[in-house]
């Protein structure tokens, strides 16, 4: 059940780093997405946060859409 808690956790905070305006607002979200799929997957917890820290950042350069 906690697993599915914090899977439900990083989609949320996925879906709301779209709604962010800066890229250290969206690089932080991506961090805290990072750090709860970390913890649900296993992985390592630095290269994940960082991963998403990034992620973050460089999602409106992307192109994806939501990110302003």
């Amino acid at each position: 059940m906690q697993k599915s808690s914090l899977i439900l956790a990083t989609v949320a905070i996925f879906g709301l780093a779209g709604c962010l305006e800066g890229d250290v607002e969206r690089g932080v979200a991506g961090a805290g997405a990072g750090l709860v799929a970390s913890e649900v997957l296993g992985t390592d917890r630095t290269g994940t946060i960082l991963a998403g820290a990034a992620a973050g950042v460089l999602c409106d350069d992307a192109g994806i859409n939501g990110c302003r």
